[in-house]
């Protein structure tokens, strides 16, 4: 969320922000925000005096009540009560409108950086390198799936029947590859020096709101019915959480952490036929990647994270290009972000993998 002081100082700043991302419809949510803002510092003002008001009254409450004056205290004591009830009144509206402000300014996207290239959507989004060459074999590759049902290592039939369609049973050899590649991954991150960890699977509401807008939330998290909890879409949502309320002192940054979890989703994604199988579904593993570091690193950190991402493919001989996302495709918490897309020779085109 991005800092209410900029939407008071520089708002020609956010509309022009919320321009360049193409999301015009919420260029009255600016206006929206000072106009509750300054409601919030006038009631503020009047808090403030009537603090300072009831302070003078008690102060000369206690006077009058050393010279035995108990007419006079009466007085001074329903004045007393008056201001506390106003000073409550007060309080609550304040918190009311707070809380106002708060909900309009996570629908505000943050501030992109100046080398986010406009456009409208992933269409428009920017190659910036590619590694390895793009073969298509001169044989025809079956699907994924199918050729994991060759090893009897996939039941979705009878994942449908426990948990519907987006599950899967992974069977045999084929789990164990699955558990093979998560390993591998682990230990290349660990390689490059960062802490291993296993988060929590489930996060409370408030460690939701500080990673990820209201809409995104509905639209992917699954709710645990009667508590305040979520499932994690990421381990990256519960790693970030791992660092609310605290202050890290500046000697201990970076703070570099990898850490593996299941996901859960509740969208799938596009189907198309050449998708069919394990991709995009409810339930996955994920190896991350979380830095806390000094906001003049960031940008240093940012290339290191996707370069490992690079480098994890060409690992193992996957050929893959880097995409810098434009203004458009940018999630409204992101400032600047990049895909990682691996070759497919069966769809014959890139995919997202990181």
């Amino acid at each position: 969320m991005i800092d209410i002081k900029l939407i008071r100082e520089n708002p020609d700043k956010v509309r022009e922000n919320i321009k360049k991302k193409f999301q015009d419809e919420k260029l009255p949510l600016v206006d929206e925000v000072l106009n509750l803002d300054a409601e919030v510092r006038k009631v503020q003002g009047e808090v403030d005096n009537l603090r300072n008001n009831k302070n003078i009254l008690s102060k000369k409450f206690g006077e009058l009540m050393a010279k035995g004056l108990k007419d006079e205290t009466e007085s001074i004591k329903s004045q007393v009560k008056e201001s506390e009830e106003k000073l409550s009144s007060l309080e609550n509206k304040q918190t009311e409108l707070r809380n106002k402000i708060t909900e309009i300014m996570m629908k505000i996207p943050n501030i992109i950086d100046d080398s986010v290239p406009i456009g409208k959507d992933d269409s428009e989004n920017v190659e910036i390198e590619k590694f390895g060459e793009p073969v298509v074999p001169d044989y025809e590759i079956p699907y994924h799936s199918d050729i994991m049902a060759s090893f009897d290592g996939i039941d979705l039939d009878s994942a449908g029947r426990v948990a519907g369609q987006g599950f899967y049973y992974l069977l045999g050899d084929i789990a164990r590859l699955h558990s093979a590649i998560l390993s591998y991954a682990r230990d290349f991150m660990i390689g490059r020096g960062f802490t291993y960890a296993i988060p929590p699977y489930m996060i409370r509401s408030n460690v939701v709101t500080g990673v990820m807008s209201f809409a995104e939330m509905d639209q992917m998290m699954y709710k645990i019915e009667g508590e305040d909890l979520y499932l994690i879409g990421t381990s990256e949502h519960s790693m970030i959480g791992k660092f609310i309320d605290q202050i890290i002192p500046e000697e201990q940054l970076p703070i570099t952490m990898t850490s593996f979890s299941p996901c859960f989703r509740k969208e799938k994604g596009s189907h198309g036929i050449e998708e069919r199988g394990v991709y995009r579904i409810h339930q996955f593993e994920k190896q991350e990647m979380i830095v806390v570091c000094k906001p003049e690193e960031s940008k240093k950190w940012y290339d290191i994270l996707w370069k490992n991402t690079v480098d994890f493919f060409r690992s193992l001989n996957i050929p893959v290009r880097t995409l810098e996302c434009c203004s458009g495709d940018l999630a409204d918490l992101k400032t600047k972000s990049c895909d990682v897309e691996a070759w497919s020779p069966r769809q014959k085109k890139y995919f997202e993998v990181g």
